[in-house]
């Protein structure tokens, strides 16, 4: 499947239609703003993509029929790719931001 990558996209989204053909499921119903300030609410699911030879298990929004499908930048990064500034291509990231403190960071519940 060939997405539009969409820098401007947290997620990435993809026609209800053909996740349920690859039998994703929804997982959840989440709120989106739109560009004009609406907000919407969709399912979200989780699937294993492919790009440039890396593989990742992404979020993915089950899209309406009004809704563009785009690969997003949530998706970019599991994916370790990023879009060169210069020529608008994809390309692999360099060294990825490490957290090297244990100061500096909110610890949200125990495992």
């Amino acid at each position: 499947m060939k997405l539009l990558v969409d820098t401007g996209s947290t997620y990435t989204w993809i026609k209800r239609d053909k996740l349920e053909k690859l039998d994703v499921k929804p997982m959840s119903k989440w709120k989106f703003k739109t560009i004009e300030g609406k907000i919407i609410e969709r399912e979200i699911g989780e699937v294993p993509i492919e790009c440039l030879n890396e593989r990742a298990t992404t979020i993915v929004v089950f899209a309406e029929d009004e809704d563009a499908e785009v690969l997003g930048v949530y998706s970019l990064e599991g994916l370790r790719l990023e879009v060169d500034p210069t020529t608008k291509q994809l390309r692999r990231a360099g060294a990825l931001l490490a957290l090297n403190s244990s100061q500096n960071h909110l610890i949200c519940g125990q495992i």
